[in-house]
């Protein structure tokens, strides 16, 4: 048996990690990296993190609840063509205003978080209702809804988004866009929401045992299918925001966009095996990425070094995740 407080900080060190990892990773760029430490330089960091971190919110939360949630990039690539067919007004947009024109930012944001729900009610309906492998399920999803992208754009894209939302986008106060305070935002809402809340805590404990849940009087069946409409939903917001920096929508747009989110959410910290993960961690995860792919981007490196360093980081995030299990149960 170990002293108390070397366990505090063996389970310290454990727990936030990816947060070292991270520090290190930026006094190292920005001593070696020419022109990294600048300003302009975090903050596109922090901006380029906004759409895969959000992305990642709900893409942890189904993996905390011991499920998997493989259709995220494709509804965010649905709601943003959706979102770029109503509201852009050139190529296949179709220009609709709205009376006041901010108006357009509540009602595409309110059609995004709908048409990201309702996919997720539907994986979740398929998964918890007729009793099937949620990784099938949405893997299939995944693909049937890039389909439906492909056909709705007809190969042409939308673009020129309404200018009160495409503002969303350019405004940067404390340097950075709204779009990333708001993705700040909901790292911190969520968290809370994990931490405090009765949803939160039995999600958790479905992760890490559901039966024994079950038998606890939780309604795992419903809280499960609230945490894929949730995780729909969260996408929807993703794809929202795409659709708001690209001001429009290809058929493509968002692609590869899972596997990155996916690298984060393990790296983070969220055990694949379920019940154990935090938010936090998930948008150190989401940092540590972007801030590898910039300084391989200013070290004018080919761009396929990224995919190998993403390879070996997820990889290692693996492994650390059956360390942890290892290092815990020696200090218990």
């Amino acid at each position: 048996m170990f002293p108390n407080n070397r366990r505090a900080i063996a389970e310290f060190v454990l727990d936030h990690l990816v947060w070292f990892m991270l520090a290190i990773v930026l006094i190292v760029f920005s001593i070696f990296v020419p022109n990294f430490a600048q300003l302009g330089i975090y903050s596109n960091i922090v901006e380029q993190s906004t759409y895969v971190g959000v992305m990642a919110i709900g893409l942890a939360i189904a993996i905390i609840a011991g499920k998997m949630d493989l259709s995220v990039e494709s509804v965010a690539a649905l709601t943003a063509m959706i979102v770029s067919i109503l509201f852009c007004s050139h190529g296949i947009g179709l220009g609709y205003a709205t009376t006041p024109e901010w108006l357009v930012v509540p009602v595409s944001l309110g059609i995004s978080l709908l048409v990201g729900g309702a996919v997720g009610w539907l994986n979740g309906w398929l998964t918890i209702r007729l009793k099937m492998d949620a990784f099938i399920v949405t893997l299939a999803s995944y693909i049937w809804i890039r389909g439906v992208v492909v056909a709705m754009s007809g190969g042409r894209s939308a673009q020129d988004l309404a200018p009160s939302l495409r503002s969303l986008g350019m405004e940067t106060p404390f340097y950075v866009p709204y779009t990333a305070v708001l993705a700040i935002l909901m790292f911190v809402l969520f968290t809370l929401i994990m931490r405090a809340t009765p949803f939160g805590r039995h999600v958790i404990m479905i992760g890490g045992n559901a039966i024994a849940t079950y038998r606890a009087g939780i309604k795992v069946e419903r809280l499960l299918m609230w945490t894929f409409v949730l995780a729909g939903a969260i996408a929807g917001v993703a794809g929202w925001l795409l659709a708001i920096r690209t001001s429009g929508a290809t058929a493509n747009l968002g692609t590869g966009m899972l596997f990155n989110a996916f690298a984060a959410v393990v790296i983070g910290g969220v055990s694949l095996k379920g019940g154990v993960g935090r938010l936090p961690g998930v948008y150190a995860g989401v940092l540590l990425l972007s801030s590898i792919h910039t300084a391989i981007n200013l070290m004018g490196l080919p761009a396929h070094y990224t995919q190998v360093i993403l390879g070996l980081l997820v990889l290692a995030a693996v492994m650390i995740d059956t360390l942890k299990l290892q290092i815990r149960q020696k200090f218990t």
